[in-house]
């Protein structure tokens, strides 16, 4: 079978190895579609994410849609439809029994933060725990269903900043989980959402998924104190400093972009006077079951997805997706 493997930075493979066999427990599957996530962006180009680096061959990929191959315990029929959830969850630790995502000693697809790397679902074929599947509804074609995995980012990040019914909501950037979290504003019951990004193209995009207040950085001002819950999506220093003076008094400021393993400049202190809550948002729970439900409700979220590339082009598909005025999500096909 052949995979992408990173084996340093601005240096991916489409290799050949040997298809894996399922064990107990284990079910194969025939990957259809991988999206590019941010963390991929910075293994590829940069041979790191945060303090993570590439130590040996990575296997990307962490969004994905596939079908079944071969489940030895015959439960799943071969050509099942499925997504996976990408994460095992460390041992049980109290007070975290509703956050198994927060436990220490799990690990995620595609994630270099354990070694041996524990290897993504960019390969023809990817072996997982028949745990980690969720089977797709009737109708949620493979394409839409790779945003599983990042919309559960989004509904995740929105249910931190509580109940949105009514509420004026911020995304600064509107990438491609920006743009997933103001779907998920919306869907929360949001009254306004707003957009912001340094581009224009994006904020096209955040107006098709439900934005109604755009806000082009360096030529649009946004009003301080003029939102109740502010979702920091760019993970850029300033940008959180924005965020934090464009949140109302008592407001919300939820994290959801990656921020840089590093000091940087922020400034914090409207945080005080305004008694501001400040969150940090990390993947997911059980919010995946959620993003599937919403996928399959409505095609509103094929949007997002800008490209669909070919795993064998990887290196154009990761310039595309680095892109952000030329794509939005970009979709490996395997």
């Amino acid at each position: 079978m052949k995979l992408l493997a990173i084996h340093g930075a601005e240096d991916i493979r489409w290799e050949d190895r040997p298809t894996p066999e399922p064990g107990d427990g284990e079910v194969r599957l025939r990957v259809r579609y991988v999206g590019i996530c941010g963390s991929d962006l910075h293994y590829y180009f940069h041979g790191k994410n945060g303090e993570y680096a590439v130590r040996e061959p990575l296997v990307p990929g962490h969004e994905l849609s596939a079908e079944v191959d071969l489940d030895p315990s015959g439960r799943l029929a071969p050509g099942t439809p499925v997504t996976v959830h990408p994460a095992r969850f460390g041992p049980s630790v109290p007070g975290l029994e509703d956050r198994p995502h927060l436990r220490a000693g799990g690990d995620y697809l595609g994630s270099a933060a354990g070694f041996p790397h524990r290897q993504g679902g960019a390969a023809e074929m990817l072996v997982v725990e028949e745990h980690m599947i969720r089977v797709l509804p009737e109708g949620l074609s493979l394409e839409r269903a790779a945003l599983a995995e990042p919309l559960a980012v989004a509904i995740h990040a929105a249910s931190l900043a509580g109940d949105l019914t009514g509420k004026r909501a911020l995304v600064i950037g509107a990438g491609p989980i920006g743009l997933l979290v103001i779907a998920a504003a919306v869907n929360a019951g949001a009254a306004v959402v707003g957009a912001s990004d340094v581009r224009p193209e994006p904020l096209d995009r955040a107006r098709s998924l439900g934005a109604t207040e755009t806000f082009l950085v360096g030529t649009d001002a946004i009003d301080p104190e003029s939102f109740d819950v502010v979702f920091e999506c760019s993970g850029v220093g300033v940008a959180l400093t924005q965020a934090v003076r464009a949140a109302r008094r008592a407001g919300t400021v939820v994290q959801v972009g990656m921020l840089p393993d590093s000091e940087i400049g922020v400034n914090l202190a409207p945080m005080l006077a305004k008694e501001l809550t400040v969150r940090g948002a990390f993947r997911f729970s059980t919010e995946i079951d959620d993003a599937i439900a919403l996928l399959a409700s409505a095609d509103a979220l094929d949007a997002v997805v800008s490209h669909v590339i070919p795993a064998a082009d990887a290196v154009a598909a990761f310039a595309t997706a680095r892109d952000s005025s030329a794509s939005a999500k970009v979709l490996l096909s395997l």
